[in-house]
């Protein structure tokens, strides 16, 4: 069985068709994380907190608890979904500036896994 690809570690640049998957907040400040990497190599929109953007796509991870994310990645996961000639490159949404642990975050993307076009980061 071929074993599914995963998330590099540090992500610095993309195929034409990959998309940069990261935590953000509702505000869109990209100012630090992979929300900043997203912003300045992927085209993340100050702003824009939620959505694709550029070669990226926010998933917001600021604004409480972590059921409060769950609506966002739902959406993304639709979205991947409508969208299969696109590649999503899932960074550890969450588990860095926000605070979460893999643990926390992971079963949130359980429904990803089924999804060919969604790639994610080691032990998800």
């Amino acid at each position: 069985m071929e074993q599914k690809r995963t998330t590099p570690e540090f992500i610095t640049e993309l195929q034409p068709d990959e998309i940069f998957v990261f935590g953000s907040n509702l505000q869109g400040k990209h100012g630090g994380g992979a929300a900043r990497v997203a912003y300045r190599n992927f085209g993340a929109v100050m702003g824009q907190g939620v959505g694709l953007q550029g070669q990226s796509y926010a998933i917001p991870t600021m604004q409480g608890g972590v059921e409060t994310i769950r609506p966002y990645v739902d959406e993304f996961i639709a979205f991947a979904k409508d969208h299969p000639k696109l590649t999503f490159l899932v960074t550890r949404i969450g588990c860095g500036i926000a605070g979460f642990t893999d643990e926390e975050i992971a079963p949130l993307f359980a429904e990803a896994h089924g999804v060919e076009n969604i790639v994610l980061p080691e032990g998800w």
